[in-house]
């Protein structure tokens, strides 16, 4: 897959799909997440729908520049202690806008899950002209007051997984089935597929942990999400059990004009029975943005 330098050196791998001359549409991982969390099914229906559409591995998973620096410590995070930080969200966003310059693409639609929506949000309000629809699923406004994770999901969030492949995927399998949708269970088939893919292109546990610092260091943006004039969808799970559902219902009313659309018995995870109500209201959500309406409250 090819690579893309954007931003002080740092360098993304990224897989593209469809035609390019069709409308560009970015999707954005969440957590410690690679490029192959969005599925390739997932990708080509967006494909049928129209767009040309563009993967891509954060910094410091998967492919692209694994950073140096201080090695975050999840408790010291988690009572408040930032200093290991060696990025935040804006950082990342950047890293986004450089992509884009490498493709040539002037705006795309940007769509992001959990992290990744934090990415997503942050892109549209500090590089306005490159967003033209924006959706955020399963994510928050870093506002300490909402979408904290209920205790089983914290504990499966910051519990170190095995180093070896086979200790890994039990990890990341007995993981996802914490945070996962009650309604609509895993195919643990394809999850330990996902998850050994991943783990063979890269197993970086560090990088999760400059991630997750760089999230929590990156503080409350409701007021910077207040500046989003992007037509804007919030898709969050009813039983999300990561970020809980307050925490999107926060990013919606922070956003000028943006749809919450709360799914019932969706966790912290993007089931496929799920993906044609995904792609209807990302299509949806693009259309508004096409017309230059603003998104309906």
């Amino acid at each position: 897959m090819p690579r893309a330098q954007v931003n002080n050196g740092i360098e993304l791998e990224y897989e593209t799909f469809g035609d390019q001359t069709r409308p560009a549409l970015l999707l954005i991982m969440g957590l410690g997440v690679q490029m192959l969390g969005w599925d390739e099914r997932f990708c080509n229906a967006l494909v049928d729908r129209g767009f040309f559409v563009i993967r891509f591995d954060n910094r410091d998973v998967g492919l692209s520049t694994h950073t140096e620096g201080p090695i975050p410590n999840p408790l010291e995070l988690m009572g408040g202690n930032y200093s290991s930080a060696s990025y935040t969200l804006d950082d990342l966003a950047d890293d986004t806008a450089g992509l884009l310059d490498h493709l040539g693409i002037a705006a795309a639609h940007v769509v992001g899950a959990s992290m990744g929506g934090m990415v997503a949000q942050t892109l549209a309000a500090k590089h306005p002209e490159r967003v033209l629809s924006l959706t955020s699923i399963m994510s928050t406004t870093g506002n300490s007051e909402v979408g904290q994770p209920k205790p089983e999901a914290l504990t499966a969030l910051i519990t170190p997984m095995p180093g070896d492949r086979a200790g890994y995927i039990e990890g990341a399998v007995s993981a996802f089935k914490v945070i996962g949708s009650p309604k609509y269970p895993a195919d643990e088939e394809r999850l330990r597929d996902v998850v050994g893919r991943s783990y063979d292109r890269s197993y970086n546990p560090v990088g999760f942990l400059r991630q997750l610092a760089g999230i929590m260091a990156s503080g409350d943006r409701t007021e910077t999400l207040r500046q989003i004039k992007a037509p804007t969808l919030v898709i969050h799970g009813e039983d999300d059990p990561l970020i809980v559902k307050s925490g999107g219902e926060a990013t919606a009313a922070a956003i000028p004009g943006a749809k919450l659309v709360v799914i019932p018995g969706m966790g912290h995870d993007l089931p496929p029975e799920l993906w044609p109500q995904f792609i209807d209201e990302i299509v949806e959500n693009t259309e508004r943005a096409a017309v230059g309406g603003p998104a309906p409250g």
